[in-house]
């Protein structure tokens, strides 16, 4: 394959490496911003130039969102603004819909384009940085693409608070019984992190709002964990795991092990344990994928279908192409066994781009690369207010210290100071004050006020029978 033009030569430049960076998560974002710290004589020369391409402005903080969803924070300090972070990179909002990296060109879609109706355009580049992410992966299950809700961007967090406290309202004014059980009844589909913790964070919020109900009891919400495995958080390990289990079921949710989701048609959950629950809420996070993008390019893959890359975070047997983060099958150095991969989490995902921007660094300037190594430190989850579970170092933790860990690990995490310092005010003033059960549902119809005013005006009755009596309120005689 070619070369880059130009490894940062010194001098006059009319031709500088242009670096490409498909998307702006995580690890785009992270790697953008070791990269404008490391070429940043390059960038202010001309020498160098970095291409951002992502969906969204932002990069969410992904292990804040159920905290977001119970209104412990805000949601918009949950994201950070990618040009405000990434002032010297060019941010284009779009998304990639495939990669030639034999040609060295990316096929962007923004909103211009589709304004314009030109179709896709072509960005070329000479180094690439492949980090799109990955997506909910979802199963074939009758009802799910019409009744589910997903977890895994800020704008289904805080549409999942808004829908709960809705629902509550419903059965709260309803005088169906059957209404108000299915109102009342959240199924969540996915014992891992971000299943767990939503539940958790989401349950202990409306048992708080029931106060403010004169007809809800806490114990009349029904919440309803479904797992397909034997074990829920296996990153905690076993006895943590089994833990959390006895911690839920001790807040009255019925956490089914071994079970699948095999129905939701008709606002019904429908278990492969033959249970059959009416319900409103059916939130999807059992897993997720490679974002499409991988598929759409000429970069060997795995057979879980992520970027086979090697330890020094390049991709396997191509030159000039880097991935890290949920896109990449990377091989953990520090494991004992051949063949183990470092887990696509937050916690080997922020290491691995600052090795991955400088090896891309050092592969221009011709210095050798190093290998990615870090052993597994071990994980935290939040279960509520009050209450989680880790497994740090060998050490295990439960209720107030876990989650105090939790809370303290993700405020180290959160990027930039100002996100930092509005987290950790919004925590301080939660504590000093009431919680926030406000649901502003209208935010998903913005318009619906506007064009319920600007519509046509509500026929008028046709005659004065159906007015009930007569112009002068009386009833009519013969």
């Amino acid at each position: 394959m070619d070369k880059p033009r130009s490894p940062l030569p010194h001098g006059k430049v009319t031709e500088p490496v242009r670096i490409l960076v498909v998307g702006g998560g995580y690890v785009g974002m992270y790697t953008a911003l070791h990269l404008q710290r490391l070429l940043k004589d390059g960038l202010r020369s001309g020498r160098a130039e970095i291409t951002v391409v992502t969906p969204d402005p932002y990069m969410t903080y992904q292990p804040f969102l159920p905290e977001a969803a119970a209104g412990n924070i805000s949601p918009r300090h949950v994201v950070v603004p990618l040009r405000r972070v990434l002032d010297k990179c060019r941010i284009v909002i779009g998304e990639a819909k495939a990669v030639d990296h034999a040609k060295r060109t990316a096929t962007i879609a923004t909103l211009a384009t589709e304004e314009e109706g030109a179709g896709p355009v072509q960005l070329p580049y000479d180094e690439l940085v492949i980090a799109p992410g990955s997506i909910s992966r979802t199963l074939p299950v009758p009802g799910l693409a019409d009744y589910g809700i997903g977890f895994k961007t800020v704008e289904e967090a805080i549409g999942l608070r808004n829908h709960v406290i809705e629902q509550m309202d419903i059965a709260s004014s309803t005088r169906d019984p059957a209404i108000r059980d299915a109102a009342l009844t959240f199924v969540f589909v996915g014992g891992g992190y971000a299943g767990v913790e939503a539940l958790g964070e989401l349950e202990d919020m409306a048992r708080y709002t029931t106060r403010y109900y004169h007809n809800i009891k806490p114990q009349d919400l029904k919440w309803i964990l479904v797992e397909a495995t034997g074990r829920i958080l296996p990153e905690v390990g076993e006895d943590m795991g089994k833990y959390t289990v006895r911690e839920l079921r001790a807040r009255n949710i019925d956490v089914r092990l071994d079970t699948r989701l095999e129905s939701c048609e008709d606002r019904v959950a429908v278990l492969s344990d033959g249970s059959r629950f009416p319900t409103r809420t059916v939130v999807w996070t059992a897993g997720v994928k490679p974002a499409p993008v991988l598929a759409a390019t000429d970069l060997p893959r795995n057979e879980r279908g992520r970027l086979k890359c090697t330890a020094r975070l390049s991709v396997e047997g191509v030159d000039h192409a880097w991935a890290a983060g949920d896109a990449a099958a990377v091989p953990d150095v520090t494991a004992g066994e051949p063949g183990r991969e470092c887990a696509p989490n937050a916690q080997h995902a922020v290491r691995q781009t600052k090795v991955l921007a400088e090896n891309l660094v050092a592969s221009l300037q011709g210095r050798p690369l190093k290998d990615y190594a870090h052993k597994y430190a071990g994980s935290v989850a939040s279960l509520g207010l009050h209450k989680g579970v880790a497994h740090v170092y060998g050490r295990k933790l439960k209720g107030y210290p876990a989650w105090f860990m939790h809370r303290a690990y993700h405020l180290s995490r959160v990027p930039t100071f100002n996100r930092k310092a509005r987290v950790l005010a919004e925590w301080t003033l939660a504590g000093l004050f009431k919680r926030e059960i406000v649901s502003l549902g209208s935010l998903e119809h913005p318009r619906a006020e506007f064009e319920l005013a600007a519509g046509p005006p509500p026929p008028e009755p046709k005659d004065e029978a159906s007015r009930g009596g007569t112009a002068d309120g009386g009833a009519k005689s013969d």
